[in-house]
């Protein structure tokens, strides 16, 4: 079958692309995965198709490891087909598009010249990138000149060195940082890192300064599931399509990029004016808390107790005509409510949230999601709970049952080789990956001979090591949690 390249495009699609060739390369994306093929270079191509962004992406690899994926995509003239599909307000859609706002693909570890160009390009104007938390992280290493950087924000230092010098410490040189990385602050972090290879290799207090001054980078958070080549659909698709698409990535309708910079930013990237859900903000910490708290939170309360009861993935439980309830009920009146947000849009975005539950495009195992839940229950879920408490209340229904599940899942015992196991209401045994020492507090508790359910629920909240502080202080919360570990096993005593 004919692979993709421009000879398939229709008219239409061909005009874009070769619009794309005439304009030149304003951004520069560090990442050539699903992500930000998904997520960034889509966005540029919904703003090119409305005539707001008339500028064009080299995309280049973080690692060597990625430049198989750097000449399949140029061999495919930039070109890939992205199919966005899942739920929008409950109804399903599917969309496909084929994407060419790429203009170049190199791998800057066989043409370091390449990487060096972009320096002294005076169109260039943004940096994207993908890198991982792994990977946006300082590593020393030397400079020797001529030969690549290893690390991402190595490259980065080396990159503004050359374009300081080619343009003579000019403040209209500077750029602007998009970092993606799922990891807080990342701008600062990624400014931090320059700053320190700046530092190793000796660069001018002049360019430090230069640095700060006149480059922007920007803080944001980002968000969507993009799943990637669709291996199932992917033949089917092809015959119809009538080409071949080595590139080809899929990723739910949901998108949200919430980026710290002025408004007035969205004139140099029009993504918002093109409709999209990007916000230009003073502060992301409402945007990072809301995730936390509704989506993360409503994963964490649900995937211990659900995988004690035997389910397996979060579709599942978001159609179980009882557990999904539950999880409505307990996001929309117990954590919501514990939160110092605008109710309405708070609600909007966990109905959004329940879409991409129940995606059934996206199969996300729990058991996955389960791993190391001590802390992200301590990050997403404490907090909603501890106000209650703070407001004098009783312990809300909904979050005692989740917390309930999850003390549940942790009833294990070691296994030969030094891990932890548990077993579900069936007897299926499941490994838990979590903090061997937190495993260890709870596993000891769970051990204790004769005592009643609500005693080993008062014994469990009390280990502060484990959750930070003393939860057996809260009257009330030891005996709320023995009656739903009591209904879960059907026992009021553990032997």
């Amino acid at each position: 079958m004919t692979p993709l390249r421009s000879q398939c495009l229709s008219e239409q699609d061909l005009l874009a692309y070769e619009a794309v060739r005439q304009s030149p390369v304003t951004v520069l994306q560090v990442g050539e995965g699903n992500f930000l093929r998904g997520f960034v270079d889509w966005m540029l191509q919904q703003s090119r198709a409305q005539g707001l962004f008339n500028g064009s992406v080299a995309v280049t690899q973080p690692r060597p490891g990625g430049k198989a994926k750097i000449e399949t995509l140029a061999a495919q003239d930039g070109l890939y087909t992205l199919v966005v599909r899942g739920l929008e307000n409950g109804q399903p859609v599917e969309r496909q598009e084929i994407i060419s706002v790429i203009r170049e693909a190199f791998d800057p570890y066989g043409n370091w010249d390449k990487w060096e160009s972009c320096a002294a390009s005076a169109e260039l104007k943004f940096v994207v990138s993908n890198t991982t938390e792994a990977g946006l992280q300082y590593r020393p290493e030397p400079l020797n000149e001529g030969q690549p950087i290893q690390s991402f924000p190595g490259k980065i230092a080396y990159l503004l060195h050359k374009r300081f010098e080619a343009f003579g410490g000019s403040p209209e040189a500077g750029l602007i940082f998009l970092p993606c990385e799922l990891l807080d602050r990342n701008g600062d972090e990624l400014k931090a890192c320059v700053l320190q290879y700046s530092d190793d290799w000796g660069y001018s207090e002049e360019f430090k300064a230069w640095v700060v001054s006149s480059n922007r980078f920007l803080n944001s958070l980002v968000d969507r599931i993009v799943t990637g080549y669709p291996a199932e659909q992917a033949e089917g698709w092809f015959e119809a399509w009538g080409y071949e698409d080595h590139m080809l990535n899929s990723a739910e309708p949901y998108h949200l990029w919430a980026i710290e910079g002025e408004p007035e930013l969205d004139e140099l990237l029009p993504l918002r004016k093109a409709g999209l859900n990007v916000h230009w903000v003073n502060d992301l910490k409402p945007f990072q808390l809301r995730k936390v708290r509704i989506l993360n939170g409503a994963h964490t309360l649900m995937t211990p107790l659900s995988l004690v009861l035997g389910l397996e993935q979060v579709r599942e439980v978001m159609e179980h005509p009882e557990l999904g309830r539950w999880i409505r009920e307990a996001v929309e009146q117990e954590i919501i409510p514990s939160m110092p947000m605008d109710r309405e849009e708070l609600e909007a975005y966990a109905h959004d949230v329940y879409d991409r539950f129940l995606n059934p495009f996206i199969r996300h195992r729990l058991y996955d999601i389960a791993m190391n839940s001590i802390s992200k229950f301590k990050v997403r879920l404490l907090p909603s709970l501890l106000h209650y408490e703070t407001a004098g209340g009783r312990p809300p229904q909904r979050l005692v049952r989740g917390f309930a599940g999850l003390l549940r899942y942790y009833k294990v015992s070691q296994t030969a080789d030094g891990g932890y196991a548990g077993t579900d209401l069936q007897g299926k045994a499941y490994t838990v990956r979590d903090d061997a020492e937190a495993l260890a507090a709870l596993a000891e508790e769970w051990a204790r001979p004769g005592q009643t359910v609500a005693q080993t629920a008062e014994r469990l909240l009390s280990r502060a090591e484990v959750w930070g502080q003393d939860l057996s202080r809260w009257s009330g919360l030891a005996d709320a949690l023995a009656a739903e570990l009591a209904a879960l096993e059907g026992a009021a005593v553990h032997e």
